[in-house]
């Protein structure tokens, strides 16, 4: 197998990893030098959310600077595991090439595949045949425990239906969201808060598999029914501003007719 494609300029990349290994160097940062792979893991995340938050913006100069900054959490994580003889960042690159070329037999081999969820599947079977997946009891086994909710549901159901446990169309799925609303309902009127809270999250699982079903991404779906919501409430409070009121002054009918009338 072999990739047809130009090189690119790898120099910054180095320069970058020649960066790290000073600031970490006995003359180098002192914040830098207490770092450990575990200590990082919250700057991870919050490099992770702040790209996130640069792809939304659709601004190449803010993107282009969270993912240095990205970059700078992997080749940091790269040089902390060199010190301790594990591997560096060449490592970590070759590592991952090998392993895109592997998971990739449509594209990089014979296999062919007719549209993104049969490419999925080649992704996936891949996967499965290398040494850490081989061992896993499950094919859920993996899936990182910290993932927001209804990613790591959205992943998981995803998986189940590629080996074959898959709501047969789009229609039961609906009706099984009507299903679980009335266990909702059915709690409601009880008051048994741990029932309640295991059948709202049965039903937000399900609306969960409506989703995959529709091809919606469900995380960055409520992501964005909440910049929604709050963009129409902070009409309702500047409008109520202009009258000299505040929010928390205001009954619920009037404030639900400022949320029709202001979308």
């Amino acid at each position: 197998m072999s990739v047809k494609s130009q090189s690119p300029d790898l120099s910054g990349l180095n320069k970058l990893v020649k960066i790290m290994a000073r600031l970490r160097a006995k003359d180098g940062c002192p914040w830098d030098r207490v770092q450990t792979h575990a200590s990082l893991k919250k700057h991870i995340i919050e490099e992770a959310y702040e790209l996130c938050d640069a792809i939304d913006s659709k601004d190449p100069e803010k993107l282009k600077d969270e993912l240095g900054d990205f970059l700078f959490q992997v080749i940091f994580q790269a040089q902390i595991a060199k010190e301790r003889g594990a591997f560096d960042m060449g490592d970590v690159l070759r590592a991952s090439a090998l392993k895109m070329l592997h998971r990739h037999p449509h594209v990089f081999g014979k296999h062919k595949a007719k549209d993104p969820d049969d490419a999925y599947r080649h992704w996936q079977s891949r996967k499965e045949q290398e040494k850490n997946y081989r061992d896993r009891k499950s094919i859920l086994d993996g899936v990182p425990k910290t993932l927001p909710a209804l990613i790591k549901a959205q992943k998981v159901s995803k998986r189940a239906a590629t080996q074959g446990f898959n709501w047969p169309d789009v229609n039961f799925v609906v009706n099984k969201i009507d299903e679980e609303l009335e266990e909702v309902k059915a709690e409601l009127k009880s008051g048994n808060k741990r029932r309640l809270a295991e059948e709202i999250g049965d039903l937000l699982f399900v609306i969960v598999v409506l989703s995959r079903f529709g091809g919606i991404d469900a995380e960055e779906s409520l992501h964005n029914a909440t910049k929604k919501f709050a963009k129409r409430f902070g009409n309702i409070e500047r409008a109520l501003k202009k009258r000299g009121r505040k929010i928390n002054e205001c009954g619920f009918e009037e404030l639900y007719r400022l949320w029709r009338r202001l979308r």
